[in-house]
């Protein structure tokens, strides 16, 4: 899986918890934010994230 992959998939993920987060009815926060932090800090995810970051900044070197 390629870097933007990865991330696309992670985004993906997150914008799932945070759809659970907005349903109007009772829940347990704690543990949404787990769940978000747990995608969003997985060492794949911001591994590929970083390199991506890093190839923009060259980008905008150039």
């Amino acid at each position: 899986m390629t870097d933007q992959q990865l991330a696309i998939q992670a985004i993906g993920e997150a914008q799932l918890i945070l759809e659970e987060y907005l349903q109007p009815r009772p829940q347990d926060n704690e543990r949404i934010l787990d769940k978000l932090i747990e995608v969003l800090e997985r060492p794949d995810v911001m591994a590929a994230v970083s390199r991506l970051q890093q190839r923009s900044c060259f980008e905008l070197r150039k």
